[in-house]
């Protein structure tokens, strides 16, 4: 075997092993379950304020102490979906996390994407 074929061999030998190396990690990378034992980051969604001024408070009710104020067209970043007062007929808020953790009423919120997951 002349130095040059073995030089080849061990190129294809080393590209087949990154090959099936990279097969192996892709499914565990694409899964939607964080693997057991660790921690992966929580899937933040994203919505625009519809209200010309929207408050963030401390609770999913009107009645928490106002966080921040959010201005029309703003993008927020929502962590989750819950229920607390009605606003409007609806009585589903997001726990935002811009800035200060604070609750918008879902009724001025508009989602960017899939409505986010349930707290």
């Amino acid at each position: 075997m002349t130095p040059r074929s073995a030089l080849a061999r061990l190129s294809i030998a080393v590209g087949t092993a990154a090959l099936v190396g990279a097969a192996a990690l892709t499914p565990a990378a694409a899964a939607s379950e964080p693997e057991p034992g660790t921690r992966a980051a929580p899937r933040l969604y994203k919505g625009v304020v519809t209200a010309s001024r929207l408050l963030l408070r401390s609770a999913p009710d009107r009645g928490g102490k106002v966080v921040r104020v959010a201005l029309r067209n703003d993008i927020v970043t929502v962590y989750c979906r819950t229920t607390g007062q009605s606003v409007d007929g609806n009585n589903r808020w997001y726990l935002l996390t811009d800035g200060a953790w604070a609750y918008g009423s879902a009724r001025y919120i508009r989602d960017l994407g899939p409505a986010p997951r349930w707290c």
